[in-house]
Formats: structure tokens, C-alpha cells, sequence
């Protein structure tokens, strides 16, 4: 099987469980909806709101790690909507260890699937500046090599001269220390 027609088998695969467990995991929120008051309008506005909030915060999860931003409450949203999703799975199930199991298939099916695909995707390193040369992008920062030590004079040259204290370098901190003292600059100055 080549790479092509293997793509092509897996993109049906997942519509299929895609479309199918969706539209199951639509179909409980919604009747669980209904069955406690709300008209079939909000029953469906319910089942939009809880089953495609999993999606989207499972794809703003991925952009903040991707821009190294904070988790933290997108995670813990996620986390609760899907706990809500499987809620309603569960509660439309019959009362048995197994029918808890079966109802919570459709959500658990999604919720693995929109896992998948989201993990399966490479990610990006964050964009550089515009302006920034190419070149300059991710090259690592070369060590800078220290001055050359002084070079005495001869020992006769010494002894009619008066001693001086020799100038001393400027000291300056290693590469990569936070001068607290002075301002961080991001980018390129011109």
C-alpha cells in the first residue's frame, strides 16, 4: 500500500468515527437537553456548545504550547467539557455497569480522535521577527573567545620604570546572565 492511498484509507477512517461518534455524543447532550425542560432548539445549542468547546480548546491547547504560552485553564476547560460530554453520555445510559460503558463509547471515540489528530500534526517553532535576517533565526550565539593576555616587558625594562598597576579589563558577566541593572532588548536595533 503506498503512503498516498494509506493517507486516503486513514482520512476515512477518521470521518467515519468522526461523524459517527459526534453525531451519537450530539444526540445524548441534546436528549439529556430536552428530556430536562429546554426546547429541542437549546438541546442542539447545548450539544454544539459542549461537543465542539472539546475541539476548540483542544486546538488553542495546541497553539499556546506552541507559542510557549500558559495551559493551565485552557487544560482544566478541556478537561471539563469532556467530563460534561461523557456526563450526558453516561446519564442516557441504562442503569448497568455496561450500559454506562457503551454510552460513554461515542464520547470517548471523539474525544480520542480529536486527541489524535491534534498530537498527529509537527509542530512549528514560533515565527521570528519580520525584519530579522534569515540566517540569524535559530543559529545558537557563538562563544566570545577572552582578549589575549598582556605581554610584560623585559626584566630590565622593568627595573628603571616605575610600577604601575596594570589597567585592568573590563569584567564583564558570563553569556547568558541577566544584568539586573539593565533593560532587556527583544528584536533588532537600528
Amino acid at each position: 500500500m503506498t503512503e498516498r492511498t494509506e493517507s486516503a484509507v486513514r482520512l476515512v477512517i477518521l470521518l467515519a468515527i468522526g461523524t459517527m461518534a459526534g453525531a451519537a455524543a450530539f444526540t445524548h447532550v441534546h436528549d439529556l437537553s430536552v428530556a430536562h425542560g429546554q426546547p429541542h432548539w437549546i438541546g442542539w445549542a447545548n450539544a454544539v456548545a459542549v461537543e465542539l468547546m472539546a475541539i476548540y480548546l483542544g486546538l488553542e491547547l495546541r497553539a499556546r504550547r506552541r507559542a510557549r504560552r500558559p495551559v493551565g485553564l485552557v487544560a482544566a476547560l478541556l478537561v471539563a467539557f469532556a467530563l460534561l460530554s461523557l456526563a450526558a453520555q453516561v446519564a442516557e445510559a441504562e442503569r448497568s455497569v455496561w450500559g454506562w460503558i457503551v454510552a460513554a463509547v461515542p464520547s470517548l471515540a471523539f474525544l480520542a480522535l480529536v486527541k489524535v489528530v491534534l498530537s498527529n500534526a509537527p509542530a512549528t517553532p514560533p515565527a521570528p521577527e519580520p525584519d530579522q535576517p534569515q540566517a540569524d533565526w535559530y543559529d545558537k550565539p557563538q562563544p566570545v573567545e577572552p582578549p589575549p593576555a598582556p605581554v610584560m616587558p623585559p626584566a630590565s625594562v622593568m627595573a628603571t620604570t616605575p610600577m604601575m598597576p596594570p589597567a585592568s579589563a573590563p569584567v564583564r558577566p558570563p553569556l547568558g546572565a541577566v544584568q539586573p541593572n539593565r533593560p532587556q532588548v527583544v528584536g533588532i536595533i537600528r
